[in-house]
């Protein structure tokens, strides 16, 4: 990875300010290598995502309002902890999902976050509304790939 000699635009900066909001909601974007194997919806693959999710959430490495598996990339709506750093927690799932099931993750990811209860709600329904925009079912709860 290149590193970065302070001038802008080298690299992705995606630490939680200390100035954000404890609880503060960030839309993720994660997409797939263009060469990756197998797409994130694939039976096997779509439920050990989905299980390391809950466990993430479970041990409060980060909180899920949803996470939404599409074939080639994912969105989910996270919380972090203030003293946690979102890059190393997100680069440390998708590390673990490279080496355990293959998955090859396209470097970096995207985030931003939302300000305010009318953008967390207008994410909400694009994300469930995600697969249906693609044609991959006709209402958002026909979708099994995600957790709410």
């Amino acid at each position: 990875m290149k590193q970065s000699d302070g001038s802008f635009g080298d690299r992705l900066h995606h630490d939680v300010p200390s100035w954000v909001d404890p609880g503060a909601i960030f839309h993720i974007r994660i997409r797939c290598h263009k060469e990756n194997a197998l797409p994130l919806t694939d039976s096997r693959l779509a439920k050990a995502l989905l299980e390391s999710v809950r466990f993430y959430q479970t041990h409060q490495v980060w909180h899920s309002t949803v996470f939404l598996l599409m074939p080639d990339h994912l969105h989910a709506l996270l919380s972090f902890q203030r003293d946690k750093n979102m890059s190393r927690i997100i680069g440390e799932w998708k590390h673990f999902h490279a080496a355990k099931n293959g998955v090859r993750w396209q470097e970096n990811y995207f985030d931003h976050r939302l300000r305010g209860e009318g953008q967390v709600e207008f994410k909400y329904h694009y994300i469930l509304n995600n697969p249906v925009a693609k044609g991959l079912c006709t209402i958002p709860e026909d979708w099994p790939w995600k957790l709410l």
